[in-house]
């Protein structure tokens, strides 16, 4: 009977250990699953053809593959099986192209090897000029190419591994039944001798070796460096994210240190904006990492203001110094909720204050900060470059702001993105359009006649084309067709770098569609993405560089040419079903029809 009561009472112990609450207790059902180790990517998913697999030769499979589109990690690329490359560019351009590697056993230490590239007069592309990235599969809330994205809750439940992110290796293993892309780039020095090159890269594993042709034609045009590209190019930035991820205190020099590496891929991409916020937190405090004020309103103890612009010029200047040169935009003179920030200089307290564009205290206090940034800007010497920023506003909102901007001085410059509004066109120097909420064709050229600046402008809207990670590649590079065949002069994108959680693996974001926060990877990777919308950028500049030339000539041929080019680009502005392989054969055709025009008009 002892032994039974012992029983009983050491079961009625564990029994309340068990169930008992204890400080800081949290329910088994909310933990999150822990692994052994951190992975640099999710390895979940299953083959939708498993035949596919069997039917695959055992050993080391490689091939070239198209950039134009995605490759899934347990899926056998089945209609890649081309073991040259052969590609076609000018003196200063990028040529990219992906390499895929896949076995039905594991293949250990996969390295490459790739070799100079030589023409006929032994004139040689140093093998210094490739630059080679395994590509990593992030997490996305959409299937591929998915027409069903709105800009809020995915409606699928599932999640989507995409290859997007760009990681530098020495080698690497593939593990069995799966694929691993590698994004290949060649930067054509701008000093090459036009002509034929050819060469190889060479797959090694332990076991087994592939090697891969490789024939390079480099045509006598010459493409100038990004910095001067005439492409307005604008990803909005969050420098704050930089410190976020990185666990640094803002404005550190370890954080500057990052910063400049971290801008480096949109200073060679041409970019043209600098992002700078003269309010804390403009937009309704939906990102993981608020935009923070660069500009500090401070109320002084006699009440009067004082703006202390020291972040705002550590940060533009740096951006500057890396080519980053020809537009700030400060946002924003109308944030979210009309919400206004200062420091009390009396308490020492944040104060927080609406001042709506048409009251008589926004016209007050915003007037006193106009008048002391332009005097600052002005000693600068940035007060021509700068743009007062507005996005996606109330109409009447934006017009009462524009109005109070105006009445303090009419040499303000104004950005806005968003709909069309035609009250709007006049008072504007920069308007960026949402993509679908435009203006006529006639309009639009109106505006150009001008000199007013126009982009096309994309976010979690339009479900396409966009470049979410689960975006065919080649609608990235179309964006940029579309823009020249509307006559406008560049691209804006939300955003640059406002990463959700854990970026490195998983692109979504909790409101929108996985990838539409951010264009590049922490450490200043770039991906599928970012590269394919560079791609779009330098055909739009050959574009520019094509039709001056064009214009000169006066050879009948290639009037007739370029009169035949103009003609493929309205295909562009008329797009609306943006079937794949159809926007591919687009571009691939106007790309064709460049390069006969290049060769043509060559000097």
């Amino acid at each position: 009977m002892k032994k039974i009561a012992l029983i009983c009472s050491l079961a009625g112990f564990f029994s309340m250990t068990s169930f008992a609450q204890h400080k800081g207790q949290v329910d088994a059902a909310r933990l999150p699953v822990l692994s052994g180790h951190y992975a640099p990517e999710y390895t979940f998913d299953k083959t939708v053809d498993e035949q596919a697999w069997t039917a695959t030769k055992p050993g080391l499979n490689v091939s070239f593959g198209s950039t134009d589109k995605l490759f899934f990690r347990t899926e056998v690329p089945v209609q890649q099986a081309s073991q040259s490359w052969e590609a076609t560019g000018w003196k200063g351009e990028r040529l990219n192209t992906q390499i895929l590697v896949w076995a039905t056993d594991t293949l250990q230490q996969v390295r490459f090897n790739v070799s100079d590239l030589v023409n006929a007069d032994g004139k040689t592309i140093s093998s210094g000029q490739v630059k080679l990235n395994m590509i990593r599969y992030v997490l996305s809330n959409y299937p591929y190419a998915a027409k069903d994205v709105v800009c809020g809750e995915s409606p699928y439940k599932d999640g989507f591994l995409m290859p997007d992110r760009f990681e530098p290796f020495e080698r690497f293993e593939v593990p069995g039944k799966t694929v691993r892309p590698v994004w290949l780039s060649l930067d054509v020095p701008s000093n090459t001798a036009p002509g034929s090159y050819t060469g190889t890269v060479t797959v090694n594993t332990t076991k087994h070796t592939a090697t891969l042709q490789v024939k390079i034609n480099v045509q006598n045009q010459l493409l100038p460096t990004p910095h001067d590209w005439g492409y307005r190019l604008d990803l909005w930035q969050n420098p704050w994210a930089v410190a976020s991820y990185n666990h640094l205190k803002p404005w550190s020099e370890e954080h500057k240190v990052l910063l400049k590496q971290h801008m480096q891929l949109y200073a060679d991409a041409g970019g043209k904006y600098i992002t700078t916020y003269g309010v804390h937190s403009p937009w309704s405090d939906n990102s993981y990492r608020l935009e923070e004020g660069m500009i500090a309103w401070i109320k002084e103890k006699n009440g009067d203001w004082k703006f202390d612009y020291s972040i705002f010029d550590e940060y533009v200047e740096m951006s500057m110094k890396m080519g980053i040169d020809k537009a700030i935009t400060v946002y924003t003179p109308v944030p979210w909720g009309n919400r206004f920030r200062y420091l009390d200089a009396a308490t020492g307290n944040y104060v927080y204050e609406s001042w709506a564009p048409g009251t008589a205290k926004y016209q007050e206090n915003f007037h006193v900060f106009l008048t002391d940034f332009k005097k600052h800007l002005e000693q600068k010497g940035w007060f021509g470059k700068t743009y007062l920023g507005i996005n996606e506003n109330e109409l009447q909102q934006t017009l009462d702001a524009i109005k109070v901007i105006k009445a303090h001085s009419s040499a303000w410059r104004i950005t806005y993105a968003g709909n069309w509004h035609k009250e709007l066109d006049t008072l504007l120097d920069d308007y960026s359009y949402l993509y679908g909420e435009e203006p006529s064709q006639k309009e639009q050229a109106q505006r150009s006649a001008r000199g007013a600046s126009t982009t096309v402008y994309v976010c979690c809207n339009p479900p396409f084309p966009n470049n979410f990670v689960f975006s065919p590649p080649i609608e990235g590079r179309w964006i940029s067709w579309y823009a020249a065949s509307r006559g406008y002069d560049g691209f804006l994108r939300w955003a640059y770098d406002a990463w959700p959680e854990d970026p490195m693996r998983d692109a979504r974001h909790g409101t929108w569609a996985a990838g539409d926060c951010f264009m590049i990877y922490p450490g200043g990777n770039s991906c599928i993405r970012f590269e394919k919308m560079r791609e779009g950028i330098v055909d739009f500049e050959k574009i520019q560089i094509l039709k001056k030339l064009a214009a000169s000539s006066k050879d009948k041929e290639v009037k007739k040419l370029w009169q035949d080019f103009t003609q493929h680009l309205k295909i562009f502005s008329n797009e609306h079903a943006y079937v794949e392989e159809k926007i591919t054969g687009d571009v691939d055709k106007g790309r064709s029809m460049m390069e006969t025009l290049s060769n043509k008009l060559a000097r």
